[in-house]
């Protein structure tokens, strides 16, 4: 039990630190680098708790996926880092009150937060011992608690809306598809028949009209 005990608490160690790295970090690449080692650990102490299938999760989807494309996103953008930092000190004073709130409200809850003996008896239905692990959290996510997996979907659909939303930007000078035009068009409307004679070509407003 000592080996176990050693890699979780380096596990803890360094996910603890990296996260504190993310926040503290002045460089955004370094920031989730820091952010893409957490993530590393966490899967870390999914794997020694036996859940081997929320770890490759976790590595797969946050670390292959989502943490990557922060790393091109934060990359390619441009960002003048100096101009950002010049409004810190004018809006340090309410962050400093947030903060302070929320880590009031922390203690609170750390202080008087107590773990009812009987949560382990409240569990209405039984741990399968026959089946892996990941069909076992198949078999619980997707019949128990469906309405609630239903219900974070519709949460990260409206915040994906919302992102599109608040990004898309119209410019005047440039030009847009409408859909509605598109169907419209008839034959005669798309393209026009012309009876060139031989040895002539078509006249100038004619050839204007054409390449329109």
């Amino acid at each position: 039990m000592i080996l176990p005990a050693l890699f979780f608490y380096l596990f803890a160690a360094v996910c603890v630190a990296s996260a504190v790295m993310v926040i503290v970090s002045k460089n955004p690449v370094h920031s989730v680098l820091y952010l893409i080692l957490a993530f590393v650990n966490a899967s870390g102490l999914f794997v020694l708790m036996g859940a081997e299938f929320l770890a490759m999760i976790l590595v797969v989807v946050y670390v292959g996926a989502v943490a990557v494309l922060f790393l091109f996103v934060i990359m390619m953008l441009d960002v003048d880092f100096t101009e950002l930092r010049e409004g810190v000190l004018q809006y340090m004073p309410i962050g400093l009150v947030i903060a302070g709130i929320f880590l009031l409200e922390l203690l609170l809850t750390v202080s008087y937060w107590v773990i009812n003996p009987g949560t382990t008896k409240t569990i209405t239905a039984a741990i399968p011992t026959n089946v892996t692990n990941t069909e076992a959290l198949g078999l619980v996510l997707y019949t128990k608690y469906i309405h609630y997996f239903q219900l974070a979907g519709m949460v990260l659909l409206v915040a994906m809306i919302g992102a599109i939303v608040l990004t898309l930007r119209h410019k005047a000078n440039v030009k847009r598809q409408d859909i509605n035009v598109q169907n419209a068009r008839t034959p005669e409307m798309a393209m026009v028949v012309r009876k060139v004679a031989v040895g002539q070509g078509l006249q100038d407003a004619d050839a204007a009209e054409w390449v329109k």
